[in-house]
């Protein structure tokens, strides 16, 4: 039940947010050319951060009023999983730069020759965040929790992968936190990622009708936090096969065109341009 309440609180909370940012959201520094070409803002992502904000101050009142929020600990680490790879992502949607390369090949490579582009940024300070705030939820030795960091720290990159075309990134996250919370029995643990992702579903109109860019503010935060997800709601086998598939698929998105593979499969192209703009076909 907290789990569904979390999801319907969240897209509460990221309508509210997309209303009070909208300002914020249109400065003319966010402004990007998405793949059709349309100038529009980029950064929406921190819709999510907002609605992550104002759940946490929910559940602080609460505890303090003596109301039983669930997993403490649960709660407490959803909020700087979404704020720091927010913040990481934003970076990149700020100064991140064409021919900085896309994927680990072309980020180490730039860093080999020199350069630190702002992709080695999100690697280095993604994987740090990641340790810190896994370490009081791993419930296991380092080699535990080194691979929980991981884990929470590919699903981001994983997450961005994705971002190629409006709602994809929103769609694919809540499909993937379906599957989890169904799998793990709706457990209360989920309720803060509930709220995550409920506000990513607020924005999912907006970004199919290209009003906006999740960017990669927005999809840093929602993968990691649903890689979070899969840490507080499974016990460390099942947790090491899902980071062994978001391994695969990230070094499958180094070779492969996640894109491309999607238009092959008639069922997911269907899926994946369902409710965009009929331009984009």
């Amino acid at each position: 039940m907290r789990v569904l309440v979390g999801v319907l609180a969240g897209v509460l909370l990221g309508w509210v947010s997309r209303r009070a940012l909208r300002a914020l959201l249109d400065a003319p520094v966010l402004a990007r050319t998405n793949h059709g070409g349309m100038v529009i803002p980029t950064g929406a992502g921190l819709v999510l951060v907002a609605a992550a904000v104002g759940a946490a101050a929910a559940v602080a009142l609460g505890g303090a009023a003596g109301v039983d929020v669930g997993p403490v600990e649960a709660h407490r680490a959803v909020l700087p999983v979404v704020v720091g790879f927010a913040l990481l992502g934003l970076v990149d949607d700020l100064v991140g730069r064409g021919d900085d390369g896309r994927g680990f090949r072309g980020h180490l490579g730039a860093l080999a020759g020199g350069r630190a582009t702002t992709g080695v940024v999100k690697l280095v300070g993604g994987a740090a965040l990641a340790l810190a705030v896994c370490a009081p939820v791993s419930n296991g030795g380092a080699l535990v929790l080194v691979a929980d960091a991981a884990l929470v720290a590919l699903a981001a990159n994983l997450a961005n992968l994705f971002d190629r075309a409006p709602g994809r990134t929103l769609k694919v996250g809540a499909t993937a936190f379906a599957v989890l919370a169904v799998a793990t029995g709706l457990p209360p643990a989920l309720a803060g990622v509930a709220v995550v992702v409920g506000a990513g579903l607020a924005l999912l109109p907006g970004d199919l009708e290209e009003r906006f860019m999740l960017g990669d503010t927005g999809a840093n935060a929602l993968g990691a936090v649903l890689g979070l997800g899969v840490v507080l709601a499974s016990d460390p086998g099942p947790r090491l096969a899902v980071l062994a598939g978001v391994a695969v698929l990230n070094a499958a998105g180094e070779a492969v065109s996640f894109s491309r593979v999607i238009d092959a499969v008639p069922l997911l192209r269907a899926v994946d341009r369902a409710g965009r703009r009929r331009s984009q076909g």
